[in-house]
């Protein structure tokens, strides 16, 4: 009955891993059995370090341990279930279970003391009462998929092997099932991940549209994103907060052969060190303290499409070689997890930094750094395309009016003669929120607005019922509305930088994980 226990509860498991545990700690309560062990074929990936490489004649696959269950008699403290030990990997061909799996036949030890000529340590067999030793291939169809072995403390015999031989042919039909359980499980939180990016995506695009100028900076602009779309080389976009970098970005990615593959956007300041890893190439259950399921990182939610690097600069310098090995060998390992995956992913970085002279100052490896630098595209100050300024304002305006269901108005020539001479130090960010501003101010008619003087008030008067007095009584909802806009002030100041020493939870005084949720909760826009 424990047998067709045991294998019912083989053929309803989704997870490779909880079937492979499933089966050694089943057979290992036998009272008959010493060690059990299941190896899978796998691609070979320790081969310059492996104490058995001089024997093996390929380097493509081999044998890796993923389960174990067993009991050392002379040591208790000898722990039979680790995976990292000397028979970690075998070699396809190579001893017994390398033999097994490179033929397709079992090979059985009836009696170990009578023949050990398949057993590489006889006297470590003697001293833990071991008597024999079985070891089936697991063969779906044509295909060996890896090697079931029991070492037993009583001689094998045919009833024994009969049923080891079930289990294993079991075993390779239910490692089938669960690989495409989990298959369909990858693509399925694949398709949830790209769908909320591509949601995230889409509100951004429809907030900002797309290239709006006609000055010859933007012209040279749009000529570069010609140029190198639709090749894979990594490009590194430079320019100040505010200047578009984001958009430039986004038309690399719609111009490309990827276009129809997610674009995944991530937000290299806002990652703290310690969940790092974990952010960019995602964990398995278990990992650490608070994975609860397992995660797709960026890579993998971008493979096949494009990743961006936003505010790449902000990396710090002991993580940034992490990320190096994934653009040098396209592959990663999730935490938590030994297989290596491979990944196709076009990238695309940005920043407001000199890298030149943060890697000159030692603050950002030159290796990552030509890495990331293979196609260079500066955009601007937006003091520096004055040309963009007047069709850009027209457009934030007429969008403005749109959504708040507001009449339309139009800017006086002296309104934009004072946008076009500002210097703006925000770039077209402050140009968006200026016009935004204005909007909303306009209800009486655009002539009687002045563009600055909404902006520059906050500087330069007092407002007791906010900031003053110190009888004013402020209710629930203004003081709500003081700390909104004190925390816009800070993330203004930081360039929406949250965490690290420079970030606007440091000037808070705030815990950063406090004020990410404060800022999502208040639903405030960071500076990107």
């Amino acid at each position: 009955m424990e047998i067709q226990s045991l294998l019912l509860e083989m053929g309803e498991q989704r997870s490779t891993n909880v079937l492979f545990s499933l089966i050694v700690d089943r057979l290992f309560h036998f009272e008959e059995v010493s060690l059990v062990r299941i190896w899978l074929v796998k691609d070979g990936d320790i081969c310059s370090t492996c104490p058995m490489a001089e024997e093996c004649s390929r380097n493509d696959k081999c044998l890796h341990l993923v389960a174990s269950a067993g009991q050392s008699l002379r040591d208790s403290s000898d722990d039979w279930s680790r995976l990292d030990g000397k028979f970690s990997r075998f070699p396809m061909g190579v001893r017994k279970v390398g033999h097994i799996a490179a033929t397709g036949k079992p090979v059985v030890v009836e009696s170990i003391p009578d023949d050990s000529t398949w057993i590489a340590d006889p006297t470590w067999a003697e001293q833990e009462g071991i008597q024999g030793f079985a070891g089936q291939p697991m063969q779906f169809h044509d295909d060996i998929m890896g090697v079931l072995a029991v070492f037993t403390k009583t001689r094998i015999t045919e009833p024994a092997l009969d049923v080891l031989n079930i289990i294993a042919n079991h075993a390779a039909t239910a490692l089938a099932n669960a690989r495409a359980f989990e298959r369909i499980e990858d693509l399925k939180k694949r398709l949830e991940e790209e769908n909320s990016y591509l949601r995230e995506e889409l509100q951004d695009v429809t907030s900002y549209g797309g290239f709006i100028g006609r000055s010859a900076a933007l012209e040279r602009i749009v000529q570069q994103i010609d140029l190198v779309a639709a090749t894979n080389a990594n490009v590194l976009i430079q320019g100040e907060s505010g200047t578009g970098k984001e958009l430039v970005a986004r038309e690399l990615h719609l111009r490309s052969d990827r276009s129809s593959k997610p674009l995944i956007k991530v937000n290299c300041a806002s990652i703290p060190k310690e969940l790092f890893a974990s952010e960019f190439f995602g964990h398995v259950k278990g990992a650490f303290t608070g994975a609860h399921a397992n995660r797709e990182g960026k890579f993998g939610a971008a493979h096949m499409g494009t990743l961006f690097l936003d505010e790449v600069g902000e990396i710090p310098l002991e993580l940034q070689s992490q990320l190096l090995r994934v653009l040098q060998e396209s592959e990663y390992e999730r935490v938590g997890e030994e297989k290596v995956r491979k990944v196709d992913v076009r990238i695309i970085a940005a920043t407001n930094r000199d890298l030149q002279k943060e890697v000159e100052e030692g603050r950002f490896r030159e290796d990552l750094y030509f890495r990331l630098n293979v196609f260079p595209i500066t955009v601007p100050p937006l003091r520096k395309r004055k040309e963009d300024i007047a069709p850009l304002a027209e457009s934030f305006l007429t969008r403005s009016l749109k959504v708040m269901k507001r009449p339309v108005v139009q800017f006086t020539d002296k309104q934009l003669a004072s946008l076009i001479e500002h210097d703006w130090p925000g770039n077209v960010r402050e140009l968006q929120n200026i016009v935004e501003r204005f909007a909303i101010a306009s209800i009486g008619g655009s002539a009687q607005v002045e563009i600055f003087s909404s902006v520059y008030e906050d500087k330069h008067c007092s407002e007791p019922s906010a900031l003053g007095e110190a009888d004013a009584l402020l209710t629930e909802d203004e003081m709500l509305e003081l700390q909104k806009r004190n925390t816009e002030k800070a993330l203004a100041l930081c360039n929406g930088k949250i965490y690290g020493d420079d970030g606007a939870a440091a000037l808070l005084g705030v815990k950063p994980t406090t004020l990410a949720t404060r800022v999502q909760k208040m639903g405030l826009k960071r500076r990107k």
